[in-house]
């Protein structure tokens, strides 16, 4: 299954000729801590993406950097729902994607996409592409482009928390 979610991403990427920038690895990048280990940055800089419930039974995605966790009150506040993820077998039904490689490229459908701001403090963040070993390096302008994002959210905390290391980390990798 994620052959076909990596070749459904790659071939999202083509219409910027981007394809060839998805990175596909020996090791699993499933997870936060083992994509920051696999591609060398800090885990902060990998752009997560989270699936809820939205309204009807289309699932609403939430793109955020890797040590943000999704504050209730504030999704509530702007989605005027309650914040309750989808089981893995919901994900993959909705995105196309399995757990580990969910993304916003390639969806199997049209789902509302959003950008936590969570990310901004980064010059490019890194999104995995459909299976548990990807991931491309993206601007933050590109995931914006690329993902068909709404607009920029504000639903996150625990996030920046550690912003030193997080400057020191950034200006190293230039």
């Amino acid at each position: 299954m994620s052959k076909l979610s990596l070749e459904s991403v790659k071939k999202h990427f083509e219409q910027w000729n981007r394809e060839q920038d998805v990175m596909e690895f020996e090791t699993s990048s499933a997870t936060v801590d083992q994509a920051a280990e696999t591609i060398g940055v800090s885990p902060a800089r990998i752009a997560k993406t989270l699936s809820f419930r939205g309204s009807e039974e289309k699932a609403i995605l939430i793109v955020a950097a890797g040590d943000a966790k999704i504050d209730n009150k504030k999704f509530r506040q702007f989605f005027g729902l309650k914040a309750r993820m989808l089981s893995p077998d919901e994900v993959l039904e909705q995105t196309g994607h399995a757990i580990g490689g969910v993304c916003p490229f390639g969806l199997k459908n049209d789902l509302e996409v959003y950008l936590d701001i969570s990310m901004q403090r980064f010059t490019t963040v890194f999104p995995a592409c459909g299976s548990t070993n990807s991931a491309i390096e993206l601007t933050k302008e590109e995931l914006f482009e690329y993902s068909g994002a709404k607009e920029w959210v504000d639903v996150c905390k625990g996030w920046g928390e550690d912003d030193e290391t997080a400057n020191v980390n950034q200006q190293i990798e230039v």
